[in-house]
C-alpha cells in the first residue's frame, strides 16, 4: 500500500512541475512540459479574467442606481450646450479651463481647453447625480410604515413610495449594488426599549418581582443608561451597523465551549426523494452545484435577497464570506479566516483526508469527472495515519485546548501544509459510511438519527471550523452543518435551497444513477493529507472527544413533519401563518412545562446594511391570556378574540423587531459598552443572564421559482434545526413547506428530566390542531351568520 502511495504521489508531483533541468559538463539540458505549461497558462488565465470581473462588477456597483453609459448621456448633453454657446455650469467650465495643466494649455486650442473642461465638468456632474440617486434610494429605502399597514389598505403615501423604488431599482442589480444604498441601524430611544422590555417580562414575573424588575429599569435610566446611550449613539454614527461587529465577536467568536451543538447548526436534504442511491454521484453533482453557486457570488450574478413579494432589497454582505472561510481558534478569541478564491475541497473518508482539486488548467470539472474522483478515494484501502482518524475532534471540543494546540503542533512543516489545506479549501466534505433518511420500519425514529448525525456525526468525523461542511451518506443522502460566526440561517439556506434544486432539476443523472458529462482519465488522483501527530496532541484529540462526545449523547432530537394542514389552510383564516405556529407553540410549552417562558424567535434586520438578527419575545401579555382563557375552558367567541389579538401583538413585535426597534440587540450593545468603561449595571447583568427555556426560528423557503411543488410536491425539503440554548429548555425550528405541510425540528437535553423532544413534539401537534378546530369552527359559525 506504501509503495502505491508513494508512486500516486511522485506522478501528481511530475505533473505539478512544469520544467526540469539537468546541469550536465555540456551545459544545462532543459525539459518542458508542455501540459503542465499550459495549465499553468488557464489557470493564469482564469484568475486573470476573475480580477477583471471584479473590476468590472466594482464600477457597475460603484455607480449604481446609475450606468456607465449615463456618463456618455450626461456628456452628450453638456457638450451640446456648450455648442450652442450656452453655459449650464453657470461659470464653472470656465473655472476649470482656469486651472488646467500647463502643459495641457499649451497643446491645447482654446477650444480644446474648453472640451476637455467641458468633460471634466460633466463627470463631476455625473458623479454628483449618482451621489443625489443613491442618497435619494437610501431615504426611500428608510422607510418603513408599509410594513405596519394592513393588508389591502395601502396608503397613498406607500404607493407613491413602491413606485419611486421601481424607478431608481428598474436597472439589474448585481448581488452588492443596494449595499450602499441601505440605511444604517438606528439606535432606539433608551426609554423605548425599557418600557418594551418590562412588558415582555410582565407574564413572567411575580407582582413583586416585577416591581424590583422596574425599580433597577427606572435606576438604571436616571444613572448609567443615558450615559451608555451617548456612546452607543457615537458608534451608530461611525461604524456601518453598531451591533453586527460586537454580535459576531461576543456572541460567537469569544465563546469558549465547544461549537458543535452549541452554536453550529444543521440543514437536511429532501424528504421523499434521493435523486440517486450512489455516494459518489451525488457528492459529484452536489460538489459542483456549490461551485456553480460559489460562481454566482464571485461574479455577483445572484438576484439581491428581497422581502418577499415586494422590491424591498436585503443585505447581502453576509454571501462574502460563504466559501473558502474557516473559523481559526485562539485562546482568548476566534478569529474569521476567508481567502479571495480556492481550487479544492477537503475531503473526509474512514479516518482520512483528502485534498480534491476541482479545477483544471483553469476548468472546472465536470460533475462526473468529479464523481470519478470521489470513487477513487472511495475505494482507496490506504488506512489512516497515526492519530489522522479522530483529528476533527479538535474542533468539537473546547476552544483553548484547540488553539493550544494549534499553535504549537500545527504553526509549521507537514502539519501546517495539510491543516491549511483543509482551512483554505473552498469547503468541507464528508464522505459517511452511514445510510440515513425517512427509511425502513422506523422512519421517524430514522428522522431523528438523522438529525444527530448532522448535528454532531461521530464528532470527529465533520470539521466544524469551516464555514459549512456537507455530508455524503452512503445511500445519497446528504445534508450539511454551518458554522454560525459569518452568517444567519436563511443565507445558508439560500445556498442549500440552489445546491438542492440544481442537483435534482440542472445538472440531474443517467438511468444508472451516474453524473452526466465525461471523464478525463488523466486527472491525478486526489491527494492524501500527510500528518506528524505527536503523543500529547494524540491525548489532547481524545479528551476532546470525550467533551465532545458527552456533548452529543446529552442532544435529543426530533423531526417531524406536521402533515394536517399548512399555511394553506391558516391564510384562510386572515393569519400570519408565523403567528398561529408561534401561538401554537406557547400553548404547546404551557401544556408541556405547566407554565410560561421567556421565548426567543429570531427575526432578520437585513433591511439596514449588515444587518443580521434580532430578538422577537414571542412570549407577551396577549399570547398568555390566550393560552389562559383556551386551557381554562373560556367561551369559544372569546378564546377567539384573544388569539387574533394575540396574533396581532406577534405579528407588530415581529414588525418592530426587522425595522429596528427590537430590545434585545439595544439591550446588548449597552452591556458591551458598560464592560468597555468598567462599570456594572445590575439591571444589564439580570437581563442578560436570563435563560431562553424556548428559541425557535422559521427557516422560510426563498427561491421557490426552483421548485414546483404543484406538479413536484415529493421534493419538498425538511429543513434544518440547531441544539438547546438553555440546558432546561427546548430549541424549535421549523420550515413551512409547501401550502399543506410544516416541518418540526425538536432539541432538548436528555440530562434534564423535566424535557422530552417526542413528548414536546406531541403537544405541538395537539396544539396546531386545536388551534385549527378552533378558528375553523369560529370561522365556520360566521359565515352561517
Amino acid at each position: 500500500i506504501k509503495a502505491v502511495t508513494v508512486r500516486a504521489a511522485m506522478a501528481e508531483a511530475h505533473q505539478a512541475v512544469a520544467f526540469q533541468f539537468t546541469i550536465t559538463p555540456e551545459g544545462i539540458d532543459l525539459q518542458l512540459s508542455r501540459q503542465a505549461l499550459h495549465q499553468i497558462y488557464r489557470s493564469g488565465l482564469r484568475c486573470w479574467k476573475k480580477r477583471l470581473s471584479r473590476m468590472k462588477n466594482r464600477v457597475l456597483k460603484g455607480v449604481y442606481p446609475a450606468s456607465p453609459s449615463s456618463w456618455l448621456f450626461v456628456a452628450i448633453v453638456i457638450l451640446a450646450t456648450v455648442y450652442t454657446q450656452s453655459d449650464p455650469s453657470m461659470g464653472l467650465i470656465a473655472k476649470i479651463q482656469d486651472h488646467l495643466p500647463l502643459s495641457l494649455s499649451l497643446t491645447l486650442s482654446a477650444h480644446g481647453q474648453t472640451m476637455v473642461s467641458a468633460l471634466v465638468f460633466s463627470t463631476l456632474l455625473w458623479l454628483s447625480l449618482i451621489l443625489a440617486l443613491r442618497f435619494c434610494l437610501k431615504v426611500l429605502l428608510s422607510y418603513h410604515n408599509w410594513m405596519f399597514e394592513q393588508h389591502g389598505h395601502i396608503s397613498t403615501t406607500t404607493k407613491v413610495w413602491v413606485s419611486l423604488i421601481r424607478l431608481l431599482s428598474s436597472r439589474t442589480p448585481l448581488l452588492y449594488s443596494y449595499q450602499t444604498s441601505l440605511p444604517h441601524l438606528p439606535v432606539p430611544a433608551i426609554r423605548d426599549t425599557l418600557e418594551k422590555f418590562l412588558e415582555s417580562v410582565r407574564p413572567l414575573r411575580s407582582p413583586a418581582d416585577f416591581e424590583r424588575v422596574r425599580q433597577l429599569a427606572a435606576d438604571f435610566e436616571k444613572t448609567l443608561g443615558n450615559r451608555l446611550q451617548r456612546y452607543l449613539k457615537l458608534k451608530a454614527l461611525w461604524a456601518t451597523n453598531y451591533v453586527s461587529d460586537w454580535w459576531e465577536e461576543y456572541i460567537y467568536l469569544r465563546g469558549r465551549s465547544p461549537i458543535m451543538v452549541n452554536s453550529n447548526y444543521y440543514g437536511m436534504d429532501f424528504l421523499y426523494v434521493t435523486p440517486t442511491a450512489n455516494q459518489a454521484a451525488r457528492a459529484g453533482n452536489t460538489i459542483t452545484a456549490l461551485l456553480l453557486y460559489r460562481r454566482k457570488v464571485n461574479r455577483e450574478e445572484l438576484k439581491p435577497s428581497r422581502i418577499p413579494g415586494t422590491v424591498i432589497p436585503l443585505c447581502a454582505a453576509q454571501c462574502e464570506r460563504m466559501f473558502n472561510t474557516t473559523r481559526a481558534p485562539g485562546e482568548e478569541t476566534d478569529v474569521l479566516q476567508h481567502w479571495q478564491d480556492s481550487e479544492f475541497v477537503a475531503v473526509y473518508h474512514r479516518g482520512r483526508y483528502y485534498r480534491l482539486w476541482v479545477y483544471r488548467a483553469g476548468r472546472l470539472l465536470s460533475p462526473r469527472e468529479i464523481q470519478y474522483q470521489i470513487q477513487r478515494i472511495l475505494d482507496d484501502p490506504s488506512p489512516p495515519q497515526p492519530g489522522e482518524e479522530k483529528l476533527g475532534a479538535l474542533t468539537a471540543g473546547n476552544r483553548i485546548p484547540w488553539a493550544r494546540v494549534r499553535k504549537q503542533y500545527f504553526s509549521s512543516g507537514v502539519n501546517k501544509r495539510s491543516l491549511d489545506c483543509i482551512e483554505k479549501a473552498a469547503f468541507f466534505i464528508t464522505l459517511d459510511d452511514q445510510e440515513e433518511g425517512m427509511k425502513g420500519d422506523d422512519p421517524a425514529g430514522n428522522l431523528d438519527r438523522y438529525a444527530k448525525t448532522l448535528l454532531h456525526g461521530k464528532c470527529y468525523d465533520r470539521w466544524f471550523d469551516k464555514s459549512f461542511s456537507v455530508v455524503i451518506f452512503k445511500n445519497g443522502k446528504t445534508g450539511l452543518n454551518a458554522e454560525h460566526s459569518w452568517a444567519d440561517a436563511p443565507t445558508v439556506a439560500h445556498l442549500w435551497e440552489f445546491t438542492l434544486a440544481t442537483d435534482a432539476f440542472q445538472l440531474g443523472y443517467d438511468t444508472d444513477g451516474n453524473c452526466r458529462g465525461e471523464v478525463e482519465r488523466s486527472l491525478p488522483p486526489p491527494q492524501r493529507l500527510s500528518w506528524d501527530i505527536p503523543q500529547e496532541v494524540q491525548e489532547q484529540v481524545s479528551e476532546s472527544l470525550e467533551v465532545a462526545q458527552a456533548l452529543a449523547n446529552d442532544v435529543d432530537c426530533h423531526v417531524f413533519p406536521f402533515r394536517e394542514f399548512g399555511k394553506g389552510r391558516i391564510k384562510k383564516l386572515k393569519i400570519s401563518p408565523d403567528a398561529f405556529i408561534q401561538l401554537s407553540l406557547q400553548l404547546a410549552y404551557y401544556r408541556d412545562r405547566g407554565g410560561f417562558c421567556l421565548t426567543y424567535e429570531a427575526s432578520m434586520t437585513r433591511l439596514f446594511r449588515e444587518g443580521r438578527t434580532e430578538t422577537v419575545r414571542s412570549c407577551s401579555n396577549e399570547s398568555c391570556a390566550f393560552v389562559l382563557a383556551l386551557e381554562e375552558g373560556k367561551e369559544r367567541e372569546e378564546c377567539c378574540k384573544l388569539f387574533r389579538k394575540a396574533a396581532e401583538k406577534h405579528q407588530n413585535l415581529y414588525r418592530l423587531a426587522m425595522t429596528g426597534s427590537g430590545i434585545d440587540r439595544h439591550l446588548f450593545c449597552l452591556y458591551v459598552v458598560s464592560k468597555y468603561l468598567g462599570v456594572d449595571s445590575p439591571f444589564l447583568k439580570e437581563v442578560l443572564s436570563e435563560p431562553w427555556r424556548l428559541s425557535t426560528s422559521q427557516t422560510p423557503v426563498q427561491q421557490l421559482e426552483l421548485f414546483d411543488l404543484v406538479n413536484h410536491p415529493e421534493f419538498i425539503s425538511l429543513g434544518g434545526g440547531f441544539g438547546p440554548v438553555a440546558d432546561d429548555g427546548y430549541g424549535v425550528s421549523y420550515i413551512i413547506a409547501g401550502e399543506n405541510m410544516i416541518n418540526f425540528h425538536v432539541s432538548c437535553k436528555h440530562s434534564c428530566k423535566e424535557t422530552a423532544s417526542r413528548r414536546f413534539g406531541s403537544e405541538i401537534c395537539r396544539a396546531l390542531t386545536d388551534l385549527m378546530t378552533l378558528l375553523s369552527t369560529d370561522s365556520a359559525e360566521k359565515k352561517q351568520l
